[in-house]
């Protein structure tokens, strides 16, 4: 079973870390939750956490599939997932040519993120003309008052 270490079960005292920000916020990837952030008007998303088994931590995880050999000893949580990304307008639904770091392959690729009217982040990879991805779907995040996080999905039914 896959545990996400860094959420806890209900606290009373909290606050919210999400707004109504179009990109930026968090997302929930196939195997992470990114943080995606303006850098200087630019768009970055850095990995908050990873999904482990219990009894891991994710912050044990390396970046073993770099192909920069000098790079395999860094955790994952803490990387930065995109790059490039030009940031241009807070309404702004569609940016292209970036780039995208994909830690399974340790291949870094140029990518292109849509984001829809029902607030989900499609992140292609590309490779020569053929794209790629997977859908993001957005969390809001609560810092607890012991510090420990909370996740639920922004979108909930």
């Amino acid at each position: 079973m896959f545990r996400l270490y860094f959420i806890s079960f209900f606290t009373f005292f909290s606050f919210y870390l999400f707004s109504d920000d179009g990109i930026f916020g968090y997302w929930l990837t196939s195997g992470s939750i990114v943080k995606i952030e303006d850098c200087n008007s630019q768009i970055c998303g850095r990995i908050v956490t990873v999904f482990v088994e219990d009894g891991i931590n994710p912050k044990s995880i390396l970046d073993e599939n770099n192909k920069n050999k000098s790079l395999r000893e860094r955790n994952l949580v803490g990387i930065d997932l995109l790059s490039e990304f030009k940031f241009n307008d807070k309404n702004q639904k569609i940016f292209k040519g970036g780039k995208i770091y994909d830690p399974r392959s340790g291949n870094t690729y140029k990518s292109n993120l849509y984001l829809n009217d029902e607030g989900i982040l499609r992140v292609e990879g590309c490779l020569a003309f053929m794209c790629d991805g997977e859908e993001w779907q957005p969390l809001i995040v609560t810092i607890n008052e012991d510090g420990t996080r909370e996740a639920i999905f922004k979108n909930a039914p």
